[in-house]
């Protein structure tokens, strides 16, 4: 043993050994550059904001929306190396309709014509691609990172938090029959007869004028039955604190008139548990993907030098 540790090529491999780790440590190979965004890239997220949203955004909201799509280019760089385009169908077809477009298919098949469009690197270049690849990356790291089971302690507690926002407006459901501004001189008789036979909301619907949102609405707030009829109908109906399985009317409002039978009134009161938690769920699940998705996110950024 003690000869063998004597010889010098033995030296020689562990030294290079050695000075191979060491070199590794103080000379890292060099990581890959995400960013920073172009100026005419920057301008076109400030559009997009613009169009969607009527107002150019603030400095923070710029920031983050700089930093959102830097976390973009990060997961298309990481699926890229990961080589995750060559196993998507999606991506092919892709690809293939791209090398069809150009005029570059004949006499190729499609794996030719795939191949063909990796050589020209379309892959890096197709929007369709892009996307493609940053969700298939985001898919990769929440089974990496899975978030957090939501609990039904957090669905009590977000109720609380939350429970303003679930107030539920008064419901009215009821039938009317419409009688339009040109036949208002029938009116009164069609209102007289409706009395006189002691007509239902369904048998009396022969005396209406047609209305294009229809006859019976069930359990609607004030604010979607203005839609339908306006908010000085709505605002006479409720003044005229209407009691179930009455006529109320004539009411008027910006189409013309409506005689309307109260089937059935829902009074304000605050939402149940039960009600909304599967609406609570769902948002805490969509909280803790994100919370997931951004932490999973930071960790791969420690793998790039990425410049805003």
């Amino acid at each position: 043993m003690k000869t063998q540790l004597n010889k010098p090529w033995l030296h020689f491999l562990i030294l290079g050994a050695v000075f191979y780790q060491v070199q590794a440590i103080v000379f890292p190979e060099p990581k890959t550059v995400i960013g920073p965004l172009s100026e005419s890239m920057q301008d076109a997220l400030q559009q997009q904001w613009l169009t969607r949203f009527g107002n150019l955004p603030t400095a923070q909201q710029k920031t983050k929306m700089i930093d959102d799509e830097l976390n973009h280019d990060l997961l298309f760089q990481r699926a890229v190396e990961l080589k995750l385009h060559l196993h998507d169908s999606i991506i092919f077809d892709q690809l293939i309709r791209n090398m069809r477009f150009l005029e570059i298919d004949k006499g190729k098949s499609n794996n030719d014509l795939f191949q063909h469009a990796l050589d020209m690197r379309l892959h890096l270049r197709d929007e369709v691609a892009k996307r493609r690849l940053i969700e298939k990356m985001k898919q990769r790291l929440l089974i990496i990172n899975p978030p957090a089971e939501v609990s039904k302690t957090q669905i009590n507690n977000e109720f609380v938090a939350r429970q303003y926002q679930f107030y539920r407006s008064p419901r009215y459901s009821f039938s009317h029959i419409f009688v339009s501004p040109e036949r208002e001189a029938e009116l009164d008789p069609i209102i007289k007869t409706i009395q006189d036979q002691r007509l239902n909301a369904t048998t009396a619907r022969y005396l209406s004028s047609p209305f294009m949102s229809g006859y019976e609405f069930q359990a609607q707030t004030t604010e979607q039955l203005a839609r339908s009829f306006g908010t000085v109908f709505m605002s006479d109906l409720t003044k005229a604190d209407p009691t179930v399985d009455q006529w109320y009317g004539p009411i008027h409002s910006s189409f013309g008139y409506h005689y309307v039978w109260v089937s059935a009134i829902e009074p304000a009161r605050d939402a149940r548990l039960e009600e909304v938690a599967g609406q609570l769920r769902r948002s805490l699940e969509v909280t803790a993907r994100e919370q997931a998705l951004q932490s999973a996110i930071a960790d791969l950024r420690a793998d790039y030098e990425v410049r805003r």
